[in-house]
């Protein structure tokens, strides 16, 4: 748990939740509160624990993209969730955008830019209002901006910059946010996320406790069948294992539209895939060892 990234503080609570809920039946558990980025003093640290199996609660850079997984899998040790090409994929949203089309799964329109090539960037393009601007490659909504009109874009361009040096310029769709929870490759109920301000950001999801979370959606049938078999489609297009959380928005139409796959979801009681698992049944506690019995298969 832990890490560098922007998220390292809900990596923490993730990684704390999960200790507390494995240490009842396994009790040779431990906690690794990584603080470095750097392979080999990582590689030293892993070998030096003598660890048989790795949870991953790392949210955000070197926790989702990849990194930490190749480093277990250089030393042999199994670990849960996806493995490095699918956490890859799916934590640069411009990369797994251009697989979800090429699966034909709808996704907003989008376009992405670099800091290099910021001066390339055509305001005349956009102009069917509103937009998204956010970090390629982050999560938590962290440097995210809702853009009105085409005077709020530097700034928003600057704030997504602290984050990545790719960002995403995504067709904004004015709707009802859902999300769907993947167990053992297979989707949970809908969750409805409502928040008061209407966007779903950093302070609606850890900070604001008037946000609703309605589950299930309450949404007609046979959308929900829809959103579900999109969900599931989008985790196995970016070959994702075991778990994940896929970000959807529907418009007034109902159409639905892909946002993102988090192959390492918030995992605490008050996550949003818990609280799916929850609704069938499946505590925390026990949703926890399958997770890691997952990692063995």
């Amino acid at each position: 748990m832990g890490g560098l990234s922007s998220e390292r503080e809900i990596s923490i609570k993730s990684g704390t939740a999960v200790y507390n809920a494995l240490i009842k039946k396994y009790k040779n558990t431990f906690c690794l509160d990584i603080h470095t980025e750097d392979r080999n003093n990582i590689k030293k640290i892993l070998q030096s624990e003598f660890i048989s199996v790795a949870f991953i609660a790392m949210h955000g850079r070197f926790g989702e993209d990849g990194k930490i997984q190749s480093i277990l899998e250089e030393l042999s040790i199994p670990y849960t969730g996806s493995n490095v090409m699918a956490s890859r994929l799916a934590m640069d949203k411009h990369r797994s955008k251009i697989i979800f089309k090429k699966h034909g799964i709808p996704i907003a329109p989008f376009e992405f830019l670099y800091s290099s090539n910021i001066k390339d960037f055509h305001f005349e393009k956009f102009n069917k209002f509103p937009y998204i601007v956010k970090p390629a490659r982050g999560g938590s909504s962290i440097g995210s901006s809702i853009i009105r009109d085409k005077g709020q874009f530097n700034k928003a361009f600057e704030e997504a910059f602290k984050y990545d040096t790719k960002i995403i310029i995504e067709k904004y769709i004015e709707g009802r946010e859902l999300t769907v929870g993947i167990l053992q490759d297979n989707p949970l109920d809908i969750i409805e996320i409502a928040p008061r301000d209407k966007f779903f950001d950093f302070n609606a999801k850890y900070k604001d406790s008037s946000t609703q979370y309605i589950i299930p959606a309450k949404i007609p049938s046979g959308v929900v069948n829809n959103v579900k078999e999109l969900a599931l489609a989008s985790h196995m297009a970016l070959g994702c294992k075991s778990f994940s959380r896929v970000d959807i928005m529907i418009d007034k139409y109902y159409n639905p539209f892909i946002l993102e796959v988090n192959t390492i979801p918030g995992l605490t009681n008050h996550s949003l895939l818990p609280k799916a698992a929850k609704e069938k049944g499946i505590d925390f506690d026990e949703l926890c060892v399958r997770l890691l019995h997952s990692s063995l298969l």
